[in-house]
């Protein structure tokens, strides 16, 4: 994976092999951040990376100056690797070893940007939109974006905007939840 963005712009990292990950595409992450960019403020930020895998989203924020930024997955492996790239970098990334779906149920902190990238043979995606609207995750304009397979449809999910298709993958793009009920 290479950062594209920022202060660590060009850095390439390889991750173990063995990590359980499908580390988002240059290409598609790149897009990612120039919607964001237009949006957002970084340096004011509070950004959550659900299902973080490698952290390459985390450490692209962090590049980018973001502040505040939690990492949550429930892999060792993951978690660990990502612990090595902050420290060798020394990178304001708060880590978090917990399963994605058990941390929304319980975090009573407030996001600018949620991004979600799950396994995509994962049944309970949809979820995701449902539960951070339940629990009011997102602060005033704030959003989430849902990386899924372009095959799977997220547009009947609360707080639905828009979704951007890159290749056989898709951002889902959420704001304004409300629960549904």
């Amino acid at each position: 994976m290479r950062i594209v963005g920022g202060k660590l712009k060009g850095l390439q990292f390889h991750a173990p092999a063995k990590l359980p990950v499908r580390p988002t595409t240059d290409m598609a992450k790149e897009a990612l951040f120039n919607i964001l960019l237009n949006s957002y403020d970084f340096d004011e930020c509070n950004v959550l990376d659900l299902f973080t895998g490698t952290g390459n989203i985390s450490i692209e924020f962090a590049s980018r100056e973001v502040g505040n930024i939690t990492s949550v997955d429930k892999h060792p492996g993951c978690v660990a690797w990502l612990k090595t790239v902050k420290d060798k970098h020394q990178l304001a990334i708060d880590i978090r070893k917990a399963d994605a779906f058990k941390f929304l149920e319980q975090t009573s902190e407030k996001y600018d940007i949620i991004f979600a990238d799950p396994p995509y043979d994962l049944p309970n995606i949809p979820l995701l939109p449902q539960l951070v609207a339940k629990h009011q995750l997102l602060k005033e304009n704030g959003v989430l974006v849902v990386e899924h397979p372009s095959m799977l449809k997220l547009d009947q999910q609360p707080g639905y905007v828009e979704t951007r298709k890159y290749g056989y993958s898709s951002f889902s793009f959420f704001k304004e939840m409300k629960e549904q009920g």
